[in-house]
């Protein structure tokens, strides 16, 4: 498949990985077998990775985990800069994504999970802040979200505004 249709056909299972080859095939304008061969290159390459849901969890009842993004100042180490320190961290199953950052007053952003507020500073720590490289962390949990993945997630449709009548 050529590089264009490839790059479609990325944005286009990003969109909605539930589409099938057959889907894709008709919407890229070619066939079901070069969907899939593209598919399992670009799988074999590490390109796509993974295949996940999106879940609201506000709306499940007993909602299982605290969620806090943890802005984190670094020492980096020479030759390897902010790397090694980056993929320590990584090795942490609580540990959901891992961020370089630029323009702000930390180096690294870290959003983790956890089962309450205690076991997130727990891990901050007792884990996080015990690393040599790292010099100073600030934890912000997160209360509410209100878009992730460019999805809104208060759906909120219906009109809010007050009904006046003369």
């Amino acid at each position: 498949m050529e590089k264009d249709k490839s790059r479609e056909l990325l944005r286009l299972l990003e969109e909605d990985s539930r589409l099938t080859a057959e889907q894709l095939a008709k919407l890229l304008g070619t066939t079901k077998e070069d969907v899939e061969q593209t598919i399992k290159r670009l799988q074999d390459e590490k390109v796509i990775v993974k295949y996940p849901a999106l879940i609201n969890w506000e709306r499940v009842d007993d909602h299982p985990y605290v969620t806090a993004m943890i802005d984190v100042k670094v020492t980096p180490k020479r030759d390897v800069g902010f790397d090694e320190v980056a993929k320590r961290i990584t090795r942490f199953p609580e540990v959901k994504a891992v961020y370089l950052m630029s323009g702000a007053s930390y180096d690294l952003s870290v959003v983790l999970e956890g089962k309450t507020l205690h076991e997130v500073a727990n891990f901050v720590s007792q884990k996080l802040a015990t690393l040599d490289s790292v010099v100073s962390t600030a934890t912000h949990f997160i209360l509410k979200r209100y878009k992730h993945d460019g999805i809104a997630l208060d759906d909120q449709d219906d009109d809010q505004r007050m009904v006046v009548t003369p």
